[in-house]
């Protein structure tokens, strides 16, 4: 039975960040990767905290990987995109690279892209749409995976699980953030299941015959299914396509092909749309979003039993500030 510690956050990042750098991992790339699993750990996401630290590191076996890539940034000033070359490094750092000037072009337009190109992606979304959103933005974040997800109708694996994050700003608040895969369940979701030896939930995947399962190690070597059956199957279908061939990079059936030691490190690209909400109201009209979005959540909320999405999330990380987070001896492993 696996020992449980309680350390802080600062001490889960230098974990994290020591593991990285141990591994011959550059410093651009691994602090990063750290703040972004750091983060994740913090507000109970645990399917992307250290859990994700080993995939990290076993896509370093890889050819194609470049553990010391530095994020190439590209402005045109004609253009309302801002493109960030990653060359084969992991996706955190080349975010890092694309926000200020994502939100500087958006300040400027009203409404902006960054495009994401030549990463691994193995971490969540809702990190940068909460950056965005704090600083004054709206946001969404789309990224393919490996092919992991058969399309409605089919038995065979086809699309990424296919995350899309949202992140709407706030005042006196924390930005209202949703991050949720077009699958039934995330990938490590199935995989923290199986490490705890629990079964999945109705309608989650098929096994390598196309049958229902509820088994994780027959989940894993079949198909996961689409939320919503025809409609997920959509959901995903349109993130291929903003990820994949929106930015001229690969679907997740050719990220599949490109984990050659079967990894489950994710190679390809991710689309961010950025949009200042001060140019969304009609020019002269008496309305305000902000106020309006609140209207809306007030209505939510006074339905008993209601939450909005990342309430639980930011609980988590308030307690974790304030006392630590408890990780089990093997989750640095």
């Amino acid at each position: 039975m696996a020992k449980e510690k309680r350390l802080s956050v600062d001490a889960v990042y230098e974990r994290a960040l020591d593991q990285l750098l141990t591994q011959g991992v550059s410093a651009v790339q691994a602090e990063a990767i750290a703040t972004t699993v750091t983060s994740a750990e913090r507000d109970g996401c645990l399917s992307h905290g250290l859990f994700r630290i080993p995939f990290y590191i076993g896509a370093l076996k890889n050819d194609l990987i470049n553990a010391a890539a530095q994020p190439t940034v590209i402005d045109n000033p004609e253009s309302s995109v801002i493109h960030v070359d990653g060359h084969n490094g992991f996706c955190p750092a080349a975010l890092q690279a694309g926000y200020e000037p994502v939100m500087a072009k958006a300040k400027q337009r009203g409404i902006a892209a960054l495009a994401i190109h030549n990463v691994y992606n193995i971490a969540a979304l809702w990190p940068e749409v909460e950056h965005l959103a704090r600083n004054g933005f709206v946001a969404f974040a789309f990224t393919g995976a490996n092919a992991f997800v058969a399309p409605a109708g089919g038995t065979k694996p086809l699309f990424g699980t296919n995350p899309m994050a949202f992140g709407w700003p706030r005042k006196d608040h924390p930005p209202l953030v949703f991050d949720q895969a077009s699958s039934v369940c995330a990938r490590g979701e199935i995989q923290l299941m199986k490490n705890a030896g629990e079964t999945l939930p109705d309608g989650c995947a098929i096994d390598a015959n196309g049958q229902p399962t509820n088994d994780p190690d027959a989940a894993l070597a079949g198909a996961q299914l689409t939320f919503g059956g025809h409609k997920g199957s959509s959901i995903a279908l349109m993130i291929e396509l903003l990820a994949g061939a929106l930015l001229g990079d690969v679907f997740s059936y050719e990220s599949s092909e490109l984990d050659k030691h079967n990894i489950g490190a994710p190679f390809g690209g991710e689309f961010l749309m950025v949009i200042d909400p001060a140019h969304g109201v009609l020019p002269g009209s008496p309305n305000n979003g902000a106020e309006r979005a609140e209207q809306l959540f007030e209505a939510l909320l006074a339905q008993e039993g209601t939450r909005l999405p990342s309430d639980r999330r930011y609980k988590a990380r308030e307690k974790s500030l304030a006392e630590g987070i408890v990780i089990s001896e093997n989750s640095d492993s």
